[in-house]
């Protein structure tokens, strides 16, 4: 950008005066509304938009992005402000384009088990109105975030060992360009070799080169019988090995979830269970009531093998909802350990052979500082949680906060990992991309400078850009 501070300010007000007078009450400046949409879910600093549209169209989208690309002010896509790497927040100001408003079902084809959505869509009030088709959407990530923001940081969830992530749920979808020009990608067929894969490149792209304004997205039928099922073991290895285990003998495991005992200690007291406090793992099984009841068996078998101790489960709707509720909310229950600390929520993912060695060098890494920090994790597919207490004042604990990071990434990649499985990059862990893909971190570079030249759909994520 070659215009003077004094050219930027008044093209950006001159921008804000026209938002205002073409969307009235849906534009915002005030503060309490720009401090709501940045971010507020990790230890990184906030750093709020300088005004909120609420768009409720593509072609408002649309509109909203060209006037932003003509007074080269930066557009960041929000939609339910759950991600966790500083996404939404706007470090060189500019409009948080709030796409919320953006929620209806544009068409559920239960014949070929699929849907399309508009982005502000939440993944409970899609399977809300699924329920009477039997159809559901199965990508869970615990909060209930908004499908275009699923897709954009390319989420994941509890369910993917089983049923994948956004990357495998998406078949199409819209976007507007940093133009403001509007595309379609993909399409309702299940599979395409025509040309590049412009679906898979905007999905986990965060935002930064294009707004999503519809997804298509794969359905699945509601299983017959769902059980649940709490499994304590006697070590973090114990877990580990049942896990993999579990998945070489080809279990159609639905759900696996790894907590250790410090994340259990948090979940008993904020979600009131009565959980041994020892490495424990959350399972759910799907199938007929003959094929999930053989699959609990089964497993049983395979965790007594491992050290683990009596299989509980159930069956009830009831039961399920709060064993996995009190998954879901592991983030809050953590906060509890420590009140008034930040929490440090990051994520790795490593091959699932290196999963087990991987834990416990984290966990005697933790253990070595003196932290509090729980590790709980979708250990079907090798992604792990890590989730460090520190306290906000204390230069000390932030510093050994940040090494701990730095040699758990270092970790991961030595195993043939990622840097995240599912929190995606954001600002977070812009500084890790490079030791993770090398020459490939250019070409990413290229595609963002080709697709946003003025570098204004969120900047100041996934890449240190001038």
């Amino acid at each position: 950008m070659t215009a003077s501070m004094a050219e930027r300010g008044e093209g950006k007000q001159a921008l804000f005066a026209t938002l205002g007078a073409r969307f009235g009450a849906r534009f915002s400046q005030g503060q309490s509304l720009r401090e709501q949409h940045a971010n507020t879910l990790t230890w990184l600093k906030r750093e709020p938009p300088d005004a909120v549209l609420f768009a409720e169209t593509e072609a408002e989208v649309a509109d909203c992005v060209k006037l932003c690309a003509e007074a080269r002010v930066p557009v960041i896509a929000f939609g339910t402000g759950t991600s966790l790497e500083g996404h939404v927040n706007a470090p060189f100001g500019g409009v948080s384009l709030d796409l919320s408003r953006m929620n209806r079902v544009l068409a559920v084809h239960e014949a070929d088990l699929d849907c399309t959505v508009e982005p502000g869509v939440t993944r409970k009030a899609l399977n809300d109105q699924l329920r009477g088709s039997g159809l559901f959407f199965p990508v869970d990530p615990g909060a209930d975030a908004s499908l275009g923001g699923m897709a954009a940081t390319r989420a994941s969830g509890t369910n993917a060992v089983r049923y994948g992530t956004m990357r495998d749920a998406v078949l199409g979808l819209t976007a507007v360009l940093a133009d403001g020009s509007v595309i379609k990608t993909g399409g309702r067929a299940r599979k395409s070799s025509a040309g590049y894969d412009l679906t898979r490149l905007l999905v986990g792209s965060e935002g930064t080169l294009g707004v999503i304004t519809s997804l298509t997205l794969k359905l699945y039928g509601i299983p017959e019988t769902i059980i649940s099922a709490v499994c304590p073991f006697i070590s973090i290895a114990g877990a580990c090995n049942a896990t993999i285990a579990a998945l070489q003998l080809g279990l159609p495991l639905a759900r696996i979830e790894f907590l250790d005992e410090v994340q259990i200690r948090a979940c008993n007291a904020y979600s009131h269970l009565s959980l041994p406090e020892t490495p424990t793992l959350f399972l759910e099984f799907h199938g007929t009531p003959s094929s999930a009841r053989e699959e609990v068996e089964a497993f049983a078998t395979i965790a007594q093998a491992e050290g683990g101790g009596e299989l509980a489960y159930a069956e009830h709707q009831e039961e399920r909802t709060k064993l996995w509720q009190a998954r879901h909310d592991a983030y809050w229950a953590v906060r509890g350990l420590r009140p008034g600390a930040e929490v440090l929520a990051t994520d790795v993912c490593v091959p699932i052979s290196a999963l087990a060695d991987c834990i416990a060098a984290t966990r005697e890494d933790i253990d070595q500082l003196g932290l509090v920090a729980p590790i709980v994790g979708h250990v079907g597919d090798g992604n792990f949680h890590v989730m460090p207490l520190i306290d906000p004042a204390d230069a000390e604990e932030r510093r050994k906060a940040q090494g701990f990071l730095d040699r758990l990434v270092a970790r991961a990649l030595a195993a043939g990992g990622t840097c995240t499985g599912e929190h995606g990059v954001g600002q977070g862990k812009i500084a890790y991309l490079a030791a993770e893909h090398g020459p490939g971190l250019a070409m990413m570079i290229a595609i963002k400078k080709a697709l946003d030249p003025l570098n204004i759909l969120n900047p100041g994520k996934l890449f240190a850009l001038p």
